[in-house]
């Protein structure tokens, strides 16, 4: 039985975890877990997981909430410092870290230097710092297993192949909500319009992401550091009905593809039983069903959030965290009705101009970058974008 520290439990893909938990009770089982402050959902969901720790790292726990925890002979740990703690105290095989942002980061350095392989699903910590987290991923022979579902893709289609023999990878993505909306109406976009994703139903920032098309220019660069490849043999194609969910070319001119329905707990159950494999209860791929594959090409123009994103990665050292930075401020910004849908790619691009990287920094200077960029962001948002509160 393999034992799982779950990082991000209440999210999205924390509930899906919970759910291939579920369905394979005697392969996994949960040894510790975070939540950020949804305190409800622990007490009524995952106490059923008889955990041997939980961290509620963005509230604070009532001493009936605490006694009830501790007579179930359960260690609690509280704020992001006690996500640490716990996966330095704790007993567990895997960590699957699907905390959202860059909080993501120190936890996964964490369990990697114990020598537990990670199942990631927070992007950040490779956009922020992947030349120190696949570096220490060597040194301790741990593996970085994707959970997205582009890099899961290509992580299955290079199974028993060399690195050297791929030509380029192709992620896909689906364009999100607003693949064809007048560019003349971005401004009149609404918080509800770009949580309505067509084929995901992912969380908010992300499916923010996917709207601004950030998230692909994310994806570029955790490719670009989960599989040793350079920025040109990396591309993107948009993929409206996300089937195809990554592709490999290899120098013979062979294409390699996975496929299945958008369903994340294909890809989460993939790192779990990963190097074996599972039967997975959900509706089989029926291509008669399918009436179309379609692509396109990128539109930097009406997407500029993915240009910038291409453009920290090309730059280097800092820039990819000040870039992520600035857009997690943005993205919030945007949630909280403080700034418009096109504002988001502006408040980044005024960041990254304000920033002079840092060659080959380290983790301190890493997070020093990200902190100033929110800082910066934070601070100078109304006047960034010539408006007032």
């Amino acid at each position: 039985m393999k034992r799982l520290a779950l990082l991000g439990a209440s999210g999205s893909i924390g509930q899906n975890v919970l759910d291939v938990v579920r369905r394979h009770p005697d392969d996994f089982r949960i040894a510790c877990l975070s939540v950020h402050t949804r305190k409800a959902f622990v007490f009524e969901s995952c106490l059923d997981f008889c955990p041997d720790a939980i961290c509620f790292s963005g509230c604070d726990l009532s001493q009936a909430e605490r006694r009830t925890l501790e007579e179930k002979q359960i260690s609690v740990y509280c704020g992001t410092e006690g996500i640490r703690q716990m996966l330095a105290e704790q007993e567990y095989d895997l960590l699957v870290n699907a905390l959202v942002g860059a909080v993501g980061l120190l936890p996964t350095l964490e369990a990697i230097r114990r020598g537990k392989s990670v199942a990631l699903a927070n992007k950040e910590t490779l956009v922020m710092a992947g030349h120190i987290v696949t570096a220490e991923a060597r040194r301790h022979g741990v593996d970085l297993i994707p959970i997205d579902s582009e890099h899961s893709a290509v992580f299955q289609c290079l199974l028993g192949e060399s690195i050297d023999n791929v030509r380029r990878i192709i992620l896909t993505g689906s364009g999100g909500p607003f693949l064809h909306r007048d560019l003349n109406k971005f401004d009149e976009i609404t918080v509800e319009e770009a949580l309505c994703h067509p084929n995901w139903r992912m969380g908010k920032k992300i499916t923010i992401d996917s709207a601004t098309l950030m998230n692909k220019g994310l994806e570029v660069i955790e490719a670009h550091w989960l599989f040793g490849l350079p920025l040109e043999k990396i591309e993107v194609i948009i993929h409206p009905q996300s089937i195809i969910h990554s592709l490999v070319e290899f120098v013979d001119g062979s294409v390699k593809a996975q496929l299945g329905w958008p369903d994340m707990r294909h890809p989460i159950q993939f790192a779990l039983t990963y190097p074996g494999r599972k039967p997975f209860p959900g509706q089989p791929l029926d291509l008669a069903s399918l009436k179309e594959l379609t692509f396109l090409e990128p539109d930097e123009k009406r997407f500029p959030a993915f240009k910038y994103a291409l453009e920290a990665i090309r730059t280097g050292g800092t820039m990819p965290a000040v870039m992520n930075a600035a857009n997690e401020v943005a993205v919030q910004l945007f949630l909280e009705g403080k700034i418009a849908f096109p504002q988001i790619p502006q408040l980044i691009r005024h960041a990254m101009d304000q920033h002079q990287a840092v060659a080959e920094p380290s983790l301190e200077t890493v997070l020093d970058a990200d902190r100033w960029a929110r800082d910066f962001v934070k601070g100078h948002w109304p006047g960034l974008l010539n408006i007032s509160h």
